[in-house]
């Protein structure tokens, strides 16, 4: 008698049909597969089309940390996914579970706000030292009259300064203050004293050590439990970690703290659809407890505190300042520590690029709000 054997089902087997369904979600962005375009994709693993399709942007993301693919031009690939929306067709089981978890739970406590400082920005300042030029300045620089990353990032603190119309004299707070470069540009362009708050350990050694001399304070402290008054507030890089369950609380914050004719300036990264979460993979291993707010995220959580004296989005000159910090970072590998490994490194290029794929595509923004508690009196004239 004939032994019955049910058929194979193993994922060798199932392999072309895969590789079939990834040819032709990718044909949508005129993506080949082995092709000789610089931003066709090269697959060195083909158990990388079934991590495609059960993981989505995690396994794409993943699957190149471990070499299991590449493309010439990883910024130019990720740029044309992006722009055919192959994102929002290709979804990972687990993005299930992020979605209800953002929904039930708030992910920016007290507590679970820490961890992204010290995942990301504790990784070491050597590293951001090599990648983000003269000034530590790890947000968008303004490029419009620039031509180098330096002068950018001068031109994006001095913006800020003009905008706040800041005046010797003035007291002013840096929510989120980095390694304490907007205040020590603040204070000795335009003659302010100032308080810089920021989770980072890393940043807030850093920043004492660069502001010494100056009178500016460093605080290791959540954004929530400053007190004021200040004559200004600035805001750069920082609001994309608050998360959408505390907007509200976050600029009841700044209104508590900022006199009455105050002004205070936002500067974030934001996204044209209103969402509770961030990319799977940017979640696990950049930016933890991080999401981007929308347009009407941010209106409904300022309303009735505050008065929108000038919205400005330069998001495009953020690609412009990615390539530069790329260049930085690819210059550098050889001369930095033996910990930021090739896994490392490869996980950092699909960081850069994939942001730089946001922008390009325009998928992500970049934004400068000028607000005042009560209106500014006369009107206000916004610096550009």
């Amino acid at each position: 008698m004939k032994q019955f054997q049910a058929p194979a089902t193993t994922a060798t087997t199932r392999a072309p049909r895969f590789q079939a369904r990834v040819a032709r979600l990718l044909s949508q962005a005129d993506v080949r597969i082995g092709g000789d375009r610089p931003w066709d994709l090269q697959v060195h693993d083909p158990a990388l089309y079934a991590r495609l399709l059960s993981q989505g942007s995690l396994g794409l993301g993943e699957g190149y940390m471990d070499g299991q693919w590449d493309a010439v031009s990883l910024d130019r690939f990720l740029t044309r996914l992006l722009a055919a929306r192959l994102d929002e067709q290709v979804h990972g089981i687990g993005e299930i579970w992020d979605a209800l978890r953002a929904r039930l739970f708030n992910a920016q406590t007290l507590r679970g706000s820490r961890k992204v400082g010290e995942q990301h920005y504790d990784l070491g300042n050597d590293l951001y030292a090599a990648m983000l030029g003269q000034r530590l300045v790890y947000s968008c620089g303004y490029w419009r009259n620039a031509d180098t990353l330096d002068a950018a990032q001068e031109a994006k603190l001095d913006l800020v300064c003009r905008k706040l119309g800041l005046r010797p004299g003035m007291r002013v707070l840096d929510i989120g203050c980095g390694w304490g470069e907007a205040l020590k540009f603040a204070a000795q362009r335009y003659g302010v004293s100032g308080v810089g708050v920021t989770i980072s350990r890393e940043q807030a050694e850093y920043a004492r050590q660069l502001c010494a001399g100056l009178p500016i304070q460093i605080a290791l402290q959540d954004y929530r439990t400053v007190e004021g008054p200040f004559d200004a507030v600035l805001s750069i890089g920082m609001f994309e970690h608050v998360g959408v369950k505390n907007y509200r609380t976050y600029f009841e914050t700044v209104r508590r703290v900022l006199s009455e004719q105050g002004l205070f300036l936002l500067h974030s990264i934001g996204t044209n659809v209103s969402q509770t979460r961030t990319d799977p993979w940017i979640a696990r291993y950049i930016f933890p407890n991080s999401m981007l707010p929308s347009p009407v995220q941010v209106t409904q959580a300022l309303e009735g505190q505050f008065v929108i004296e000038d919205w400005h989005n330069f998001g495009t000159d953020y690609d412009r300042t990615l390539q530069a910090w790329r260049s930085n970072i690819e210059a550098a590998w050889s001369r930095l520590s033996a910990r930021y490994d090739e896994r490392f490194r490869r996980m950092w290029r699909f960081y850069l690029a994939a942001s730089m794929a946001t922008f390009r595509s325009r998928r992500s923004q970049l934004w400068q709000l000028v607000l005042s508690p009560r209106g500014v009196v006369g009107g206000y004239i916004a610096p550009r």
